[in-house]
């Protein structure tokens, strides 16, 4: 053990323009980064918005030409800040003033990840004859970003973006595929599901916790998943059953299986959405049935602070009973900072099993 051991200091580092500025770091009392499935994170940083100068007056501390100001770069660090992990990198999109009687001024500080501007570009165009890979890399580059694409090598035929967000088309497109964007940096990662881990650790209920809701329901569950449709190439109808074939990490018994032993058979039938080959009913007559397995052993938990804990990751849960321990995979988190409570960690997360004795 080291002679003078260096305090774990977890306050998270701040830089704006990739900078780290004093006043920033010293000011501020709160932070929400908020992540979830299908890209686009957000940021509230939360300042004290007065700051005492050596005369012994005091002064606002932030304020029009100033260090912060709207599209600066905004980058932020979580864990020990000797070290920092990065868990938002983006631009600053909004600020907000906040007075309350009783209590100092604040500054509220907004921003958005690189999404934001797939966000904001609305068009209506035809992709005549591209990969869903293609597709991503198209827009990818037309938002500066660099893509990262596993697999999505379908082709569906003509695909029509009609006044729709540039990231509105991506998440529409890729929901029904079973894959997910994120964007790390300035990259833009896309894949299935089945190909996501973004790392994995273990946490232990008792020891890592602050608060734990794990919840194994039949509500959400089938048994089986049909699409059906018309192939107006080849003049013949569509009909395909959806596999349970991508059922993310875990193990125990699945949950459309105890509920047809329970409750008996429950097939669900997407009748809402076109298909026009048999190659995408089969895609999105497997991304039903796997979403819905995965959603049937479900995690809410608030954690200490931890920058590991991003979407994608894999986290294997002991200290809730043979039931409720096994391997999740994260798809939502916030990572918050006060000055009363510290850096701590919020997630949502889902598995497909139920423990077993």
């Amino acid at each position: 053990m080291p002679a003078n051991p260096q305090p774990f200091v977890a306050r998270p580092t701040v830089q704006i323009d990739g900078q780290e500025v004093e006043r920033v770091t010293r000011l501020l009392v709160g932070m929400t980064m908020h992540e979830q499935q299908g890209g686009l994170s957000s940021l509230e940083l939360r300042f004290t918005n007065v700051a005492s100068l050596t005369d012994g007056g005091a002064e606002i501390a932030f304020d029009a030409g100033g260090d912060l100001r709207l599209g600066a770069a905004v980058t932020v660090g979580g864990g020990d800040a000797t070290s920092p992990a990065e868990i938002f990198r983006g631009t600053i999109t909004g600020l907000e003033a906040i007075h309350q009687r009783g209590k100092p001024p604040e500054l509220a500080l907004l921003a958005e990840d690189a999404l934001q501007k797939a966000r904001l570009k609305r068009r209506s165009r035809v992709f005549e004859d591209q990969s869903l890979a293609d597709i991503v890399r198209q827009i990818a580059g037309e938002h500066g970003l660099t893509p990262q694409v596993s697999g999505l090598d379908q082709n569906f035929g003509p695909q029509v973006q009609m006044n729709e967000t540039d990231l509105g088309f991506l998440r529409r497109l890729l929901t029904r595929v079973d894959a997910d964007l994120q964007v790390v940096g300035t990259d833009l990662q896309v894949s299935a599901r089945s190909g996501v881990q973004r790392g994995q650790i273990d946490l232990d209920a008792g020891r890592d916790f602050h608060f734990a809701r794990a919840l194994a329901d039949f509500a959400h569950q089938a048994s089986g998943t049909t699409v059906k449709g018309w192939d107006v190439r080849n003049g013949q109808a569509i009909s395909v059953n959806g596999q349970d074939n991508a059922a993310g990490p875990g193990e125990g018994a699945r949950g459309g299986g105890l509920l047809e032993q329970a409750l008996g058979s429950r097939t669900e039938h997407t009748g809402r959405l076109a298909v026009f080959n048999d190659a995408e009913a089969r895609a999105l007559a497997d991304t039903t049935r796997n979403g819905r397995a995965r959603q049937f052993l479900t995690l809410h938990a608030v954690a200490g602070g931890n920058p590991s804990l991003r979407v994608g990751t894999h986290v294997r849960v002991t200290g809730l009973g043979r039931w409720f321990a096994n391997t999740y995979y994260v798809t939502e988190t916030r990572h918050l900072f006060d000055l009363e409570s510290g850096y701590r960690t919020e997630f949502r997360a889902e598995c497909a099993f139920l423990g077993t004795a």
